[in-house]
């Protein structure tokens, strides 16, 4: 089962001050408890949604896999803070063209990205005001809760993305007990490397 977070895809827009990790957290641990869901796949602010609720039910899940994650215990590092204020101007501007350049620097050169470009401004584009306040965020006040959880973890994290840091995806699997990291050599993996990561989680999610 995928959960579509609101604002993104064919979901409704959010609600006014939505875009907190409690909230994000809450709308995941509802889902899981609805399906019974024993493992979770989490993607950046679905991660660090994960990664709230594991520290309030630490046993909530036999496997869980974190893609991406931004944030652990301190707000985002200057290079993320810059790129969301760069972001933040042009959709508080409406300078759409503007923003698909930003979206579109992101990219690696060299790799079809498709519609990824307009798909990724047009959700950033419905964030709105998100954007400003969402990087001074982060999931725990205090990694050591993560010491509690039981469940198996695999973290794959990017070298080289201002936005997900690869210093995050290590503090991440370290304050797992049962964490294990992949670092993948390069600033959009899913996109570069989107066979290894299929791997790393089929075969993960399969043991």
């Amino acid at each position: 089962m995928v959960v579509t977070f609101p604002s993104h895809g064919e979901a409704a827009d959010a609600p006014a001050g939505y875009w907190t990790y409690p909230t994000i957290s809450a709308d995941l641990e509802r889902v899981a408890d609805e399906v019974g869901a024993r493992r979770a796949v989490g993607v950046s602010m679905g991660a660090g949604g994960l990664t709230a609720l594991l520290t309030r039910r630490p046993d909530r899940f036999d496997r869980i896999a974190l893609l991406l994650p931004a944030a652990l215990d301190k707000p985002r590092a200057t290079p993320a803070m810059w790129a969301f204020e760069q972001l933040a101007d042009a959709v508080e501007a409406g300078d759409v063209d503007g923003l698909r350049e930003l979206v579109a620097a992101e990219m690696p050169a060299g790799f079809g990205v498709g519609e990824h470009i307009s798909s990724r401004a047009d959700a950033l584009l419905r964030l709105g005001g998100a954007l400003r306040t969402l990087p001074e965020q982060t999931p725990t006040n205090d990694a050591a809760l993560l010491h509690r959880v039981s469940a198996a973890a695999l973290v794959i994290g990017a070298v080289g993305d201002p936005m997900h840091p690869e210093q995050v995806a290590r503090d991440v699997a370290a304050a797992l007990p049962n964490g294990r990291l992949e670092l993948i050599d390069s600033p959009a993996p899913l996109i570069t490397h989107r066979r290894e990561v299929r791997s790393l989680l089929a075969d993960f999610l399969a043991d």
